[in-house]
Order: C-alpha cells, then sequence, then structure tokens
C-alpha cells in the first residue's frame, strides 16, 4: 500500500487540479490470479488495454462503490507492484451481450466473440467460487479509462 500511495502523490503532486476536481482513488488489480494479474497489467503497454470490466456483485461484495467516471485507480501486478494510475473516462451498466466489438478491442481479448468467451469462462469461475451461476443477463460494469501515471506511459 506505501508504493501505491507513493504512486499516488507522484502523479497528484504533478496534476493538482486534476486531483483536486477528482480526489477518489483505490488500489487494485486485474484478475483473479497473481499470475493472470501480472501479465493483463502488462496489456496496457503490449495491447494498449483501455477498458476493463467486472461483475457489479464484485464490487458489492468486496463492500466498495462502482467505479465513477473521473476517479483514479492504482493498478498493481501480481505481486502487489504499482504500475500505473488510471483515470475513468466512461462506464456503462450491462451484461455479456452489451459490450461491442470497439469495447472487446479495448480491453485488449480481441474480437467480441473472443472477449464474451473469455469473460463468460472468468465470469463462471468467479460466480461458482462464491456460490452462485453466472448468466447472459447478470448485470456487469463495463470500464473505460486512459493511463495518466507515470507520465512515461500516460496517454496524453
Amino acid at each position: 500500500m506505501a508504493a501505491a500511495r507513493a504512486l499516488w502523490e507522484e502523479y497528484a503532486a504533478a496534476h493538482p487540479d486534476v486531483v483536486a476536481e477528482h480526489p477518489e482513488w483505490e488500489v487494485d488489480r486485474f484478475a483473479d490470479t497473481a499470475d493472470y494479474a501480472t501479465e493483463i497489467a502488462g496489456w496496457i503497454e503490449t495491447r494498449h488495454k483501455r477498458a476493463t470490466s467486472d461483475l457489479v456483485d464484485t464490487f458489492l461484495q468486496r463492500g466498495v462503490p462502482l467505479p465513477r467516471v473521473g476517479a483514479h485507480w492504482v493498478v498493481c501486478d501480481g505481486d502487489g507492484k504499482p504500475r500505473y494510475v488510471l483515470r475513468t473516462l466512461g462506464l456503462r451498466l450491462g451484461t455479456i451481450w452489451t459490450a461491442d466489438e470497439s469495447f472487446a478491442v479495448d480491453e485488449g481479448d480481441g474480437t467480441l466473440d473472443e472477449w464474451r468467451d473469455v469473460h463468460r469462462r472468468y465470469w463462471t469461475r468467479i460466480c461458482a467460487s462464491r456460490g452462485e451461476v453466472f448468466t447472459d443477463a447478470t448485470p456487469v460494469v463495463l470500464e473505460r479509462f486512459e493511463v495518466v501515471w507515470p507520465a512515461t506511459a500516460a496517454d496524453r
């Protein structure tokens, strides 16, 4: 957490106006395993990943609010090392069927069919681990983001 705070504070010092307008930030990672979290964090550079998605219930069960446009998060790799500060640009609540081809590409999963296949398997596994059943009607959060820090990786 100290390393994530240090990365956040570097960003905040460089962009005080943005942080004053949107001071919320979280620390999180992609995926449910350390190896996969590291791989997906790497997609920010290798696949230009600029979107992510998760089950609405995942946020509710963790007791954290849904993402908000303008809010920030520090994304860590599977070892807990903070890699980037991301800023949420857009959100949609929907189902696996409301994602489109553009979103699938921005999430780094290739085509829409590949995205649906990967996420159906992932969310089925997540739901099963909680004693729930994933269906195509299960609510999901579709989030688009930009990379804002470190400056060498920032989108602007």
